[in-house]
């Protein structure tokens, strides 16, 4: 093979300053760049007639008419406009490529879907670039290193073209013209024999580069292993994501770090053990070590060496690359930098190492060394004239451009404004954004470029068309364009604009899974024939986590961010369904929690209805009853613990959420019985003191008080007494303390009038413990006993002295109220027993209604009272309010009123009649009020008074396990036993991270198994298989109006013949390709 063959993949490189296309993009980056591609293109090969055949035995540049391309565009989206979507149109292509040869099938083993998608997008990028050689051939080119794998011969692809053009000119009839019919031919000819010789001559080397670079960076060749499939992309993204960010600082700094991870080998020698590390090594004993720069490159070269088959992606990796190297004060030789590549690979895989390495990795060094030179030197110049010039604008000039940007857009790309949707001063701001990032990328290009990839996963969400950004690029260099003359900053600000339309496209595209499209139609059926495309051993990875570089995206939360709820709900619901072939059970329930630690607070937050789907797929029934009983398996792992093994936060977002009826939910039950199981004991020892502390009181004031004073007695009161000031005031004091420390370090403290509060107060527990504390501290300045002991005239610890029972009263005042606070403080035991704290809770929330109900007894003995004593009477008990008041409560509503008064009221008629009706309405209504209101209070709140009553014990759960020590919590965890596998049935071990239980079977009567099994192929790498009903009856009625539609068309075609056949159409390619070589304007005089 010549150079210049093997040099075809970087032929594109000598255009990039005149020319920018993205993949599938399929159109100019401006039209300056269109003239320039046309005289800097290689020369156009006149003779198209080899092409009406598949040629492979070159593959060279080629010149479609521009009329003949026009057409062929037109015809291809006139057939996609027949069609409900581009997948429809592209199941339509390939169900013809199939009827006509159904041996093709086995070349296309991917999902169908994702197969018809990208079909559509090649062919309509091939049609839209046929006039521009060089793009053509780029783009081709791409094509050709994605199907590396794919054996494509002639005689397939005759079968291949004939299908596709004989279903156009089925559905498109007379739209389907002879210049249609033959600018598809040529380019499905040109692409056909392209694939065939890039297979053929460049296959071999991209194999051997890809190769050797996985082998010397120990990549694994490919995941066997389920676990692997599930988890071995993230790590590795994490992995590189780090090394990345370890080296980015090296840089920084400057320094050649030799510090490398070294391990011995069988002689006892220290030897490197990474690429990276053998790169250090080689390059310090070639003496290069103080070449800051190489470091730059080595960061570069992974994305490099990946991207071998990709031309656009190289591409843009040695641009980003140059601009990394710009930012480098001093000299640098790049031969020096392949020399050492070179030895270090030779060092890792010294036994597969040939010639042919040699020769394919040489071949790919001077392609980048091409690309780089192409573009070293000119970011400095580009970043000091386009700074300059956007420094220097006035404000007026600044005001135009960020006007101007859209609107220009829009009227070069008028399918962009449905996309646009923000106000006018949002635009802006993207505008500010956009121009700011033109001179970001020159300054900061590797921060740029994530943040870049970041801003393009983000499009992907927002089903951005790939086909906007190249038009959207050209309008803004056209309005920047207006605003200076400075040639070199209008090239600089292409430039940086160019490079970021390609990497956004590049995100753009690699974040475009099926799932994200899908997503935005929020339809479930949508959504579960999107996720049913996927490998079973990375579906749940594809649901949770799509990244570029080092930024990702996940699909779930961003469907839960858009809106888009059905979609969310179907991500969830397929994440925690359990499937199983004969090897493995498949559950997602390690990957979603791993993934998103945060996913029940993330819920509660933003979209509560799906907390009943989240934990509804944490549980699992069997439908075999046993004995009575079904086992049922609660996977609750995630919500026992975090990550780090630690106690989940999922407990306290719960008790903070405060919903009775999320906390009754049989999951969240098991789990909070399950640490309330490990803690209980712990707060029982807790309260000890303090249980402790009520028995010493309530034998000091209620029990030894009342027994026959004796000498006996009065020591043990005084004992007793003391204990309690000695042990419990200081126990309290502490805990007062210790909770307003905690309040105001957190910030919780709220203002009443001005007057600062710590919110533990609003709790009765922290309240009553500070009322109780200032009461013992009163009664222990006030004790009789202490009194007394100075006076020797009485018996010791007497309290019968002058001075003790001068404080007596008081004293047993604030020893009564004291005893209440305590009885009232031990309903916190009532945790241990759930329908007793219930009925306290339910105590609690009628007490209002009794309140009510004082407040209206109050108001009407007011009115009433009041009312009396204005009346002329002689009754001396209604003389005044104070009399008036009493009287009413002792005659009526306490019917304490003595008989023999009553008859004194008989004398005063209209005073009687006014009792009388103050004791109806008291007594008939406002009673009856008070029973109905509490009636209706206790039915109304007794369904939630099982859930409160379990939050209050959530509360104290929280709270115990945040000073449970960490050896007693990893002994209760290690009791658990989460890590061992559960039974499903007898002798079907299933999965871990639960917990099992047996429950009655006429509970939760299940009929069907929750299960999907599957057989067949047990690959992680094949889909699961598709169930009838997957996707309702709608998807049922959906096949059989596609299978009458395509009948009818078939009935309809009959015996109608294409005109001319195939002599006739290889007449028209003749005269058309020598229209084209002669450059005349007659070839359509010849069609």
């Amino acid at each position: 093979m010549d150079d210049e063959e093997t040099d075809d993949l970087i032929d594109t490189a000598e255009e990039s300053e005149i020319q920018e296309e993205e993949d599938g993009a399929g159109r100019d980056v401006d039209t300056q760049s269109e003239a320039v591609d046309d005289e800097n293109a290689m020369p156009v090969i006149g003779d198209l007639d080899k092409y009406l055949q598949v040629y492979e035995q070159t593959f060279e540049k080629i010149q479609i008419p521009t009329d003949v391309q026009q057409e062929s565009l037109q015809a291809l989206q006139d057939f996609l406009a027949t069609q409900t979507s581009r997948e429809a149109a592209g199941d339509v292509i390939f169900s013809a490529i199939f009827e006509a040869a159904p041996s093709l099938q086995g070349l296309f083993k991917g999902p169908r879907s994702i197969m018809s998608q990208k079909f559509v997008a090649a062919l309509l990028s091939l049609a839209t670039v046929g006039p521009k050689p060089g793009m053509l051939k780029t783009q081709v080119e791409t094509i050709g290193f994605q199907h590396l794998d794919v054996d494509v011969t002639v005689a397939r692809a005759d079968v291949f073209r004939d299908a596709i053009l004989e279903l156009f000119d089925q559905e498109l009839g007379p739209k389907f013209t002879t210049k249609a019919r033959f600018g598809l031919q040529i380019l499905l000819n040109y692409a056909s024999g392209a694939l065939i010789f890039i297979r053929r001559e460049y296959a071999s080397r991209i194999r051997i580069i890809q190769n050797s670079w996985q082998l010397a960076n120990k990549k694994a060749a490919g995941i066997t292993d389920v676990q692997e499939a599930l988890t071995g992309t993230k790590k590795g993204q994490e992995k590189r994501s780090s090394i990345s960010r370890e080296q980015t600082e090296e840089d920084s700094e400057g320094e050649l770090d030799l510090d490398l991870d070294m391990t011995k080998n069988t002689d006892g020698m220290m030897v490197p053990n990474s690429f990276n590390d053998m790169f250090l090594f080689n390059a310090a004993v070639m003496g290069l070590s103080n070449n800051e720069w190489m470091n730059l490159i080595l960061d570069q070269l992974d994305a490099i060496a990946n991207n071998v088959a990709n031309p656009y992606r190289l591409q843009e990796e040695c641009e980003v690359l140059a601009l990394v190297l710009s930012r480098y004060h001093g000299s640098f030789v790049l031969s020096e930098f392949k020399a050492v590549v070179l030895a270090s690979l030779r060092s890792l895989v010294p036994t597969e190492w040939t010639s042919e390495h040699e020769v394919a990795w040489n071949w790919l060094w001077q392609n980048v060394e091409r690309l780089l030179k192409s573009v070293l030197g000119k970011p400095q110049v580009y970043e000091k004239a386009l700074t300059g010039v956007l420094s220097g604008l006035p404000d007026d000039q600044v005001a135009f451009l960020r006007q101007e940007f859209f609107l220009n857009f829009f009227k070069v790309a008028p399918t962009g404004q449905d996309f646009f949707k923000q106000s006018l001063t949002r635009l802006y701001y993207i505008a500010d954004k956009i121009i700011e990032m033109t001179t970001d990328i020159y300054t900061q290009p590797r921060a740029m470029v994530e943040d870049i990839s970041g801003l393009g996963l983000r499009h992907v969400g927002y089903a951005i068309p790939a086909e906007l950004f190249p038009p959207f690029v050209t309008s803004a260099v056209e309005i920047f364009s207006q605003v200076t003359t400075d040639d070199t900053a209008i090239t600089a600000f292409q430039w940086s604009m160019s490079l970021v339309c390609k990497i956004l496209v590049r995100a753009t595209s690699e974040g475009s899974t099926v799932v994200m499209k899908a997503i935005s139609t929020n339809d479930e059926v949508s959504m579960k024939k999107a996720m049913a495309t996927s490998a079973r051993g990375k579906r749940a990875q594809e649901l949770l986590n799509i990244s570029v570089g080092t930024q990702s995206i996940s699909p779930f939360y961003w469907s839960i961010q858009s809106g888009n709820l059905n979609s969310a709900k179907a991500i969830l619901e397929d994440l925690l369904t359990i499937r199983a072939d004969r090897d493995v059970y498949y559950y997602a329930c390690d990957d979603l929690f791993t993934r998103h630690p945060d996913v029940v607070k993330y819920l509660m937050t933003d979209v509560p209805l799906l907390l009943d789907t989240l934990f509804n797929g944490l549980v699992w029934r069997s439908r075999w009853i046993n004995k009575g009983y079904r086992r049922v398996n609660y996977y609750v792992k995630h919500l026992v613990q975090d990550l780090e093994g630690q106690p989940s936060e999922t407990l306290s977002w719960l008790a903070d959420y405060r919903d009775p009826k999320l906390i009754s939910h049989e999951t969240i039950v098991t789990m909070s019985d399950i640490l309330w199981d490990g803690v209980k004991y712990q707060f029982l020892r807790r309260r000890l003191f303090f249980i402790l502390s009520l028995c010493l009181f309530l034998a000091s004031q209620s029990v030894l008080t009342v027994l026959e004073p004796s000498q006996n007695i009065r020591n043990a009161l005084f004992v007793c007494r003391t204990l309690i000031y000695v042990l419990g005031l200081p126990q309290l004091l502490y805990v007062q303390l210790k909770s307003l420390c905690e309040d105001c370090r957190n910030g919780d403290v709220d203002r009443i009038l001005r007057v600062p509060v710590p919110q533990y107060l609003w709790q009765w527990q922290g309240l009553g413990s500070l009322i109780l504390l200032w009461l013992l501290i009163m009664m222990c300045t006030l004790e009789p006993m202490y009194w007394c002991l100075g006076d020797l005239s009485y018996p010791l610890f007497s309290v019968n002295c002058p001075a003790g029972l001068e404080w007596k009263r008081v004293y047993s005042t604030f020893s009564c109220v004291a005893m209440m606070i305590y009885w009232s403080l031990c309903l916190l035991l009532s945790v241990f027993h759930m329908r007793l704290s219930a009925f306290i809770l339910v105590c609690k929330r009628v007490m209002s209604e009794v309140g009510l109900f004082l407040l209206a007894l109050a108001f009407i003995l007011l009115a009433s009272t009041t009312s009396v004593v204005a009346l002329d009477h002689t009754v001396e008990d209604f003389g005044d309010m104070g009399a008036g008041t009493m009287t009413l409560l002792e005659m009526m509503a306490l019917s304490l009123y003595p008989t023999s008064k009553l008859d004194e009221l008989r004398h005063e008629e209209v005073l009687l009649v006014f009792v009388i009706g103050f004791c109806i309405f008291v007594t008939l209504f406002l009673f009856s009020m008070l029973i109905a209101q509490l009636n209706q209070a206790y039915q109304h709140g007794f369904e939630d008074m099982l859930g409160y009553a379990r939050l209050n014990r959530v509360q104290i759960t929280v709270a115990e396990l945040e000073v449970m020590p960490q050896k007693r919590w990893l002994t209760f965890l290690e009791s658990l036993a989460l890590g061992q596998h559960l039974d499903f049935n007898e002798g079907d071990v299933g999965v871990s991270g639960g917990v099992q239980v047996l429950e009655l079977g006429s509970l939760h009567p299940t009929a069907t198994e929750s299960i999907r099994r599957y057989g067949g192929s047990t690959a992680p790498s094949m889909p699961w298989p598709e169930e009838p009903g997957d996707y309702g009856s709608e998807d049922k009625f959906e096949k059989l109006e596609k299978l009458i539609i395509r009948t009818t068309k078939s009935l309809a075609k009959g015996n109608r013949k294409h005109g001319g056949g195939a002599s006739g159409v290889s007449g028209v390619g003749s005269s058309m390709a020598q229209s084209a070589s002669s450059g005349g304007d007659s070839s359509n005089e010849s069609v």
